[in-house]
């Protein structure tokens, strides 16, 4: 029954004491973004070298950013990396631990064996990856159309700093996709037939409920707006439990199918895992596997009985953020067709985590009742 938490997790009230707390200095590499970080500065200057990562690239990170960025600090001898952002950026920030000497694609290749020769701190500004207590890293592989995962120790954050103030300034869809994303961490986690634990699903259940219940504050408020401080900081913890839960249990068939679509449409990740997480947990339950804990979770959460869970947990994500189609985004059936068979081809890392097994024609079936 492995368990593990490597990260040690803890809070601050703004980037101003963290940098004096952390006594950051010339020795430290902030990776962020500048609007992201800006607006929480009042005044005060940042204390060491800084790299931006929208200066090497937009969107979501890509090997050819990140050999980029990689090379745009060869020869400097930084003992901490410091990660400030979503979930790009935190998984770029994983990368810088091994040092000079390669690029993206050797580390996705060697990363098991490469020695670690600096510490990681990473602080999310989201509240949906999890990165920040993973030791998981996504890039989008230009030539391979795909996005593709690296799991290994070494990139462990050695701390987690969770300032809710940071994600006051984040744009409502932002926060709409990257909770989504926590909450499907979490559920996704929950049904792993083989790695899950008793502790992993405590945490996946915890998260869910907290997400759960702030989207129906959000839905009696009647307005698509971001939570206060205090309903952010809510969604901040849950997102690090999912972050817990699913990295010890796995993520399957929602990320996987999801990952062709963000590499070749664009779709931010917690939009793009939203479009097959009913089509997928309907097809587990079609090929018999059993939902019935994770429905009774979701169910106390909703207040509703287990019969209508699906239908009332998707009219309130809904009114979150509204689902796209396949089709809204330009994708045909000889599309989906390509995406299922890159699937089975470069995501077998998730697919094992499926609590049932799902052929490539089942795989195919999802994607076109997504269109």
């Amino acid at each position: 029954m492995p368990f593990q938490v490597s990260t040690k997790i803890v809070d601050c009230t703004s980037i101003g004491d963290f940098f004096e707390t952390w006594q950051v200095g010339s020795s430290d590499l902030i990776v962020t973004n500048e609007y992201v970080i800006a607006p929480h500065l009042h005044g005060k200057k940042i204390p060491c070298d800084v790299m931006y990562q929208e200066q090497f690239g937009d969107g979501e990170p890509t090997d050819d950013m990140i050999d980029a960025m990689l090379q745009a600090v060869a020869g400097k001898e930084y003992t901490r990396i410091i990660g400030i952002g979503g979930g790009s950026v935190l998984d770029i920030a994983k990368l810088f631990v091994f040092g000079d000497g390669f690029n993206c694609e050797e580390i996705f290749a060697q990363g098991a064996t490469l020695p670690r020769k600096r510490t990681l701190v990473v602080i999310p500004t989201t509240c949906g990856t999890g990165s920040e207590v993973t030791m998981i890293s996504i890039a989008r592989f230009v030539q391979k159309n795909t996005k593709m995962g690296l799991a290994v120790p070494a990139l462990f954050p050695d701390e987690a700093v969770l300032i809710p103030s940071l994600l006051t300034t984040q744009p409502y869809e932002v926060f709409a996709a990257s909770s989504i994303d926590a909450l499907i961490h979490s559920a996704e986690s929950f049904v792993s037939p083989i790695r899950a634990t008793p502790f992993s699903r405590a945490m996946a259940r915890d998260s869910i409920e907290r997400i759960v219940r702030g989207y129906k504050e959000i839905k009696a408020g009647g307005v698509q707006k971001l939570p206060d401080t205090e309903g952010l900081n809510n969604f901040l913890v849950a997102s690090t439990m999912g972050g817990i839960a699913f990295g010890n249990a796995g993520v399957g068939a929602v990320h996987a199918l999801s990952y062709p679509v963000g590499a070749i449409y664009h779709v931010p990740h917690g939009k793009a895992n939203y479009m097959f997480f009913g089509a997928v947990f309907r097809t587990y339950k079609e090929c018999g596997a059993s939902m019935e804990a994770l429905e009774a979770v979701f169910a106390g959460a909703l207040g509703c009985d287990t019969c209508c869970v699906w239908d009332e947990l998707f009219a309130l994500i809904d009114f979150i953020l509204p689902r796209q189609t396949l089709t809204e985004l330009g994708a045909t059936e000889a599309n989906c067709a390509e995406m299922a068979a890159s699937v089975v081809k470069n995501q077998q890392r998730l697919l094992v985590n499926n609590p049932v097994e799902l052929s490539e024609e089942e795989l195919l079936g999802i994607y076109l009742q997504c269109l």
